[in-house]
């Protein structure tokens, strides 16, 4: 535990699916522009983690840290919300907020 309390971790899967893409270069123009907006409108890290060599579908990562685990998980349920609406194709997904501890 640090002095200001316990730091989270957030992460959230997402995997997409793209059955209409059918090339990778379609693909990434319809995933590429979400993520991109998705570091802008949110304190977040994304990163497409899988799939990246398949054009119908995509595993991408979000990642944050806060002090406040409610908040936390909030903020990544409507970054979750945010790639629904761009109709994407969300098969499944997956939110973990854990504590993580720091030793100086």
């Amino acid at each position: 535990m640090t002095a200001g309390g316990p730091v989270y971790v957030g992460v959230l899967l997402v995997e997409l699916s793209t059955p209409w893409a059918h090339s990778l270069k379609e693909k990434r123009a319809l995933v590429l522009p979400v993520t991109e907006r998705l570091k802008s409108r949110f304190p977040v890290s994304v990163a497409r983690l899988a799939g990246l060599d398949a054009y119908d579908w995509e595993l991408i990562g979000v990642s944050s840290l806060s002090h406040d685990r409610v908040w936390l998980q909030g903020m990544l349920g409507k970054a979750l919300g945010f790639v629904e609406a761009r109709g994407l194709g969300v098969t499944r997904s997956q939110l973990d907020v854990e504590p993580w501890d720091f030793e100086p």
